[in-house]
This record gives C-alpha cells, structure tokens and sequence, in this order.
C-alpha cells in the first residue's frame, strides 16, 4: 500500500487491473471485434503491423493501462475519505457507479467527437467505446475490491 498525502493506493490492484485491461483490450480487438474493427478502420483484411510497430504499440498500452488504473485508484482513495464514502454505497455499487460516471464523463464524449470530426463510423464508435465502458468496469471492480 503507497500513501500519498492521505491517500492510500494499492499498488498491486493497479498492477492486476493493468494486466487485465491490457487481456481485455486483446480479447477485444483482436478475438471479438478483429474483422469489424479493421473493416471500420480502413485497414486492408490481411494487413499486419510489423514486429516493431506491434511490440510499441503494445507497450504503449500497458502504459496507457497503467496510468488509467493508477488515477482511478488515485480517485477512489479521495472517495474513501469522505464521509458515507464507498462504505455507504457497498463495493459494487460504488465501483459500477463509478466506471459509468468515468465513462460516460471521459471516454464517450471523446468517442463522439472522433465520430463528428475524424469521420468514425457509429460502428467503430461502438466497438471502441464498448472496449473502454467494459475495461472502465474490470478496472473499477478490481481497485474497488482492492481499496
């Protein structure tokens, strides 16, 4: 457990919901939503980034991952402080409420205006802020649980 300033993150549960929104984004993109989503992103079906391009693209998103993990941790150690915190709502509850506030607050606006202003198609706006709605609740569970 790291306190900073009153606040206490478990470093672990951020290490763990890392690795399991780095295995949900491969499941993801690469098991569930592969031929959508490169059909929607105008790669070529059988298009494959070389070895570099994909060992960079892949650590920056276990840095992206763990930065995610390490701020929503970071705001649910300043919700513990509060009086009738998470203990008022229950585990779940507060967790689940919270990853749709993120959600809905920082990745969906995000998502529509890639649909606005990059021309992304409400199909690859829904394969993509799927994967950040269900990631946003792994990680919540799992840091929620961990606090």
């Amino acid at each position: 457990m790291l306190e900073v300033n009153m606040l206490q993150i478990n470093v672990a549960a951020v290490l763990v919901a890392t690795v399991a929104s780095f295995i949900l984004g491969f499941i993801w993109y690469a098991k569930l939503f592969a031929k959508p989503w490169i059909r929607e992103m105008g790669y070529a079906p059988n298009t494959r980034p070389d070895g570099k391009t994909m060992a960079k693209g892949m650590a920056l998103m276990v840095i992206g991952n763990f930065l995610f993990a390490w701020v929503l941790a970071f705001y649910f150690a300043g919700w513990r402080l509060l009086p009738g915190g998470p203990a008022e709502f229950g585990t779940l509850a507060f967790a689940l409420n919270s990853a749709l506030s993120v959600w809905i607050g920082f990745f969906l606006p995000v998502h529509l205006s890639r649909v606005v202003w990059e021309k992304h198609s409400w199909k690859l706006l829904s394969i993509n802020s799927g994967y950040h709605l269900v990631a946003t609740g792994v990680v919540a569970l799992i840091i929620a649980y961990w606090i």
